[in-house]
């Protein structure tokens, strides 16, 4: 006889083995309609939640993914969520950005402004139909300003897969949509953080000690970590990485993680913040020995990542005067980000045509606004029905970004080749 404890680790073996073949499947399907592989996992977690397979009788969802189950399946897709995020982090390129500094800024910060912006104010007018999550009335503030920072972002990765794929990478558009995702990130990690830590703090001496240690953690990474990283890497990752620099690196992310935790922000901020204090150079021993095997990982666990946002995303659960919020918070979504890039783009001397391109590119969410999403829950911020508006509105509108940009439509010359393009970037795969 097998105890429980044995049985519910091999549910929970059983249920990754399942994650990975329906996320695969449908992963692979939606590229054929012009979607980057990050929307079929995203619905591989949608369908096999309450949303569609949990509709079946006799609830087929929770017989697969049992309640002790769940947990265990929400720290191994926390471990990939962490991976990941430092390999954003990590990914994040100073060059990207000062080749055309001036007008990624302008779009950055026009579109974060603007979507921050309409944000709140759709966060004032919901405020009161999503008040209470899990018996507790949320603050005002960080209701309307968490949905203000959740409008506000643009998926660096999943944009950067979507530009290969429409051969775009080398036009303006693509590259000041590129520079400008990238500014969105740092900006966009950093007002979530200040809504972490006034939704943790409770009162303005608990938002200040959290927001001073938060500081002291930036001057520590900054002055002490990175020197020592830059130190480490130099001695064991001369011609090839050394697996004990992967096992100090990998404990290094989980510290940071922990010591951001302790702060009272989300843990992965350690991540991310771990991410950008890595030395990029040398770029291919580190490419080859560190970044591309960390992406396997996160290739593997990221999955369940999905799986555990779709166990609490339940569109049949929806009312009608919440799709009518659904289509409020699409349209700001779009109008935030669109408006507030194709504005700066038209002044900058840019088409119509290429503005377009630009403002459609900066509108994709992806995998980004799940991790945002998943803060606000873990943060007490947004109620089950929140959330499932919120999800939709991120695959709504990374969906839209294929069928709207015209395929080889901007390219700078006519004889570049696919592989060409390519050749030139490292994208990742996921969002």
């Amino acid at each position: 006889m097998h105890d429980r404890s044995e049985l519910v680790g091999a549910v929970v073996i059983a249920d990754v083995a399942l994650i990975l073949v329906v996320g695969a499947v449908l992963g692979r399907l939606v590229t054929r309609f012009r979607q980057p592989t990050v929307i079929g996992e995203i619905l591989a977690g949608i369908a096999l939640g309450p949303s569609l397979l949990g509709l079946l009788p006799g609830d087929p969802t929770r017989v697969i993914f049992p309640d002790e189950a769940r947990p265990h399946l929400k720290m191994i897709a926390q471990v990939g969520l962490l991976f990941f995020m430092f390999g954003v982090g990590w990914e994040f390129e100073h060059k990207l950005i000062s080749s055309q500094k001036k007008t990624a800024a302008a779009v950055s910060l026009s579109s974060i402004a603007l979507s921050f912006g309409l944000g709140v104010a759709l966060g004032l007018v919901l405020y009161e139909h999503h008040a209470v999550v899990n018996g507790e009335r949320v603050s005002l503030a960080a209701f309307a300003l968490f949905l203000g920072t959740a409008m506000s972002i643009t998926a660096f990765p999943v944009l950067a897969r979507i530009l290969a794929d429409n051969w775009l990478m080398f036009t303006r558009a693509g590259a000041l949509a590129l520079a400008s995702a990238a500014i969105d990130d740092v900006l966009a990690w950093c007002l979530l953080a200040l809504v972490a830590a006034l939704a943790t703090s409770g009162d303005l001496a608990g938002f200040l000690r959290t927001a001073g240690l938060a500081a002291a953690y930036v001057l520590v990474m900054a002055l002490l970590v990175r020197p020592l990283l830059k130190a480490v890497i130099g001695r064991w990752a001369q011609e090839r990485v050394s697996p004990f620099l992967v096992v100090v690196l990998c404990a290094g992310v989980l510290i940071s993680s922990y010591a951001t935790t302790l702060i009272g922000i989300h843990p992965i901020f350690g991540a991310f913040a771990f991410g950008v204090a890595m030395p990029r150079e040398p770029a291919e021993v580190l490419r080859q020995g560190l970044r591309v095997p960390l992406a396997n990982v996160s290739l593997i666990l990221m999955p369940v990542f999905f799986i555990v946002t779709g166990l609490s995303v339940d569109i049949s659960a929806l009312t009608g005067g919440e799709y009518l919020q659904l289509a409020a918070i699409v349209l700001v979504a779009c109008a935030g980000k669109m408006l507030g890039a194709a504005g700066p783009a038209l002044i900058s001397g840019m088409s119509r045509r290429e503005s377009g391109t630009l403002a459609i590119l900066v509108n994709t969410r992806g995998l980004t606004e799940l991790i945002i999403l998943n803060v606000g829950v873990s943060l007490g911020v947004l109620d089950g029905a929140m959330f499932t508006l919120m999800v939709l509105m991120a695959l709504i509108t990374t969906a839209m970004a294929g069928p709207l940009l015209p395929k080889r439509a901007l390219l700078p010359t006519p004889g570049v080749v696919a592989d060409d393009i390519s050749a030139g970037m490292a994208a990742p795969n996921k969002s």
